[in-house]
């Protein structure tokens, strides 16, 4: 997720060891150890461009990193608050704001390797959008107002509400899984396997992908008392054979394009305007396949050259109003 909410999300989990001396201490150290897994975002290559994503949300989001990240954390921090807390304190405190992060992570859809080095699936739970201020805003209020009356009772209405909206986005996601099941259905489609995922920043508005036979079909599905949707594009997915026949099998593209499926989680199109791979599970508009990022790849480039990364998260102001009116329900239809 966003800094501010991983950090707000570390501070509040980390309040609950604190004391009315040390409390507003005791939030900076949760808020930063909060933020301490996202330091990965410095291993990248200007040469590799798929560098970067197999190492984000790696080894620092691991569960079985926590006691050592803690500790890094720990290390950096205590010199600054030795004054006022103790080592194991700041350690306590470090651990259960860097311990939020990953779990944190795993319940958006991006992909978390919580299970590293054991395991290299990406965990993906889909309840929470990558920004969500009505997650965010309420904690940060009550971790505010918890530091400012040095009562913790404000940091436990904090815990329970980020519980309560995570819980929340469970249930939403299970609501629109049915429709989804429905609309596929409806169509005369087998939906071999598919992927939900709100859309920016509510868990309202939510974008569905299912695959039947060699296309995946993208929907926006809006959950709310009485599901509606919002039809969508279709796309073929992605086939050496068909999209990049000449693309030479032992070539650094083509292992930089099975980096990029491991990475989407199989979930790959082809822009044959940019010739670009594309991760279909991400687009600005839920019902759209418009990509925010993908690997532009030349055929014409030597065995031991890497695709180079292509990226775009502009919306316009009319898509803007669209998703306003698809997330008002004015452009779906009821089922």
């Amino acid at each position: 997720m966003d800094p501010i909410s991983q950090g707000t999300v570390g501070a509040v989990f980390a309040q609950s060891v604190a004391n009315k001396s040390n409390i507003a201490k005791i939030s900076i150290v949760g808020f930063l150890a909060g933020l301490a897994p996202d330091l990965d975002v410095l291993i990248r290559s200007s040469t590799d461009p798929v560098l970067f994503l197999e190492y984000h949300r790696q080894f620092t989001h691991s569960l079985f990193f926590i006691p050592l990240g803690a500790l890094i954390v720990s290390a950096f921090i205590f010199p600054l608050v030795r004054k006022s807390l103790s080592f194991k304190t700041t350690y306590v405190a470090s651990f259960l704001g860097y311990a939020t992060h990953g779990l944190l992570d795993a319940c958006t859809s991006y992909g978390t390797l919580l299970f590293w080095p054991f395991s290299h699936e990406r965990i993906t739970w889909n309840n929470i959008s990558i920004v969500d201020p009505l997650l965010t805003i309420p904690a940060l209020i009550l971790l505010v107002v918890a530091v400012k009356t040095n009562r913790r009772r404000f940091s436990f209405f904090a815990v329970g509400w980020i519980v309560f909206y995570l819980g929340l986005g469970f249930v939403q996601y299970e609501r629109a899984m049915s429709s989804v099941i429905q609309l596929a259905e409806s169509r005369g489609h087998s939906a071999e396997r598919m992927t939900l995922k709100p859309s920016f920043g509510n868990l309202i508005l939510w974008k569905s992908i299912y695959q039947h036979e060699d296309h995946f079909y993208v929907d926006a599905i809006r959950a709310v008392r009485s599901p509606t949707w919002c039809a969508g594009e279709s796309i073929k997915i992605f086939d050496y054979e068909y999209h990049l026949p000449d693309l030479e099998k032992n070539s650094q593209q083509r292992e930089d394009i099975e980096r990029f499926r491991w990475f989407s989680q199989d979930y790959l199109g082809f822009d044959s305007n940019k010739n670009l791979i594309t991760d279909v599970r991400y687009s600005m508009i839920p019902n759209q396949i418009r990509p925010m990022w993908g690997l532009v790849i030349d055929e014409r480039r030597g065995m031991n050259e890497h695709a180079t990364w292509w990226a775009s998260r502009s919306i316009s102001d009319e898509n803007l109003t669209l998703f306003k009116e698809m997330l008002l329900g004015d452009k779906c239809a009821e089922q």
